[in-house]
């Protein structure tokens, strides 16, 4: 995700990034732009954070693809795909006072609809008896693997956080996905029923 796909964002809702050429040969001395025009070094913390942001995007395009057809389920994944760019967008802008476009930023109204969308995927969960291997269907897999890295952009945005404010409700957000993905696992295990449990040393005494 990188910051030149925001340079022109933030003038007014909807609009669109026009890329007429992939490469630049910009990048090719480890430095990317924000999106203010600032150069800073490609492992530094907005671009790790927001890498972390694409990253947990793609996952989720695979989790999609494994999912059994069109669904309410896949709905949810499109417009959190969607909301992953407007996130990207908020990283890649620092905080300034009185910028002369309204910059693109997380809002609560995503940060709501995230939480109503967990507590309608959980009301017919099975209880939990022990902690939740990663696996059961391919999609669950798939939905453990966004939890985790979305847990990993959490403590990228944590840290970028600690070195220059950012937008708190989009950490709000991020910490939300990972709940999120927790809960549509066990719904996509058949609502928890197909979930593989963990067995506190199970396998201690295998033999050798």
């Amino acid at each position: 995700m990188r910051g030149w796909l925001y340079k022109s964002q933030g003038k007014r809702r909807g609009t669109i990034v026009k890329l007429d050429k992939i490469y630049t040969r910009g990048g090719d001395k480890g430095l990317t732009s924000l999106s203010d025009g600032a150069r800073v070094s490609k492992d530094s913390g907005r671009p790790s954070a927001f890498g972390e942001v694409d990253e947990l995007n793609s996952v989720i395009g695979i989790l999609r693809l494994n999912l059994p057809g069109p669904s309410a389920v896949d709905e949810m994944l499109s417009r959190i795909q969607n909301d992953l760019f407007d996130l990207g967008a908020d990283l890649a802008t620092p905080e300034i006072a009185d910028p002369k476009y309204p910059p693109l930023r997380v809002i609560q109204t995503q940060v709501d609809r995230i939480e109503r969308e967990i507590d309608g995927l959980n009301a017919n969960l099975a209880p939990l008896t022990s902690f939740i291997l990663p696996g059961g269907s391919a999609a669950a897999a798939y939905s453990h693997l966004a939890r985790t890295v979305a847990r990993r952009a959490e403590r990228a945005m944590t840290t970028l956080n600690a070195e220059a404010p950012i937008n708190g409700v989009a950490l709000a957000y991020i910490n939300r996905l990972s709940d999120f993905f927790f809960v549509l696992a066990r719904h996509l295990n058949a609502d928890g029923a197909e979930d593989v449990l963990w067995i506190p040393g199970a396998h201690r005494d295998d033999a050798e």
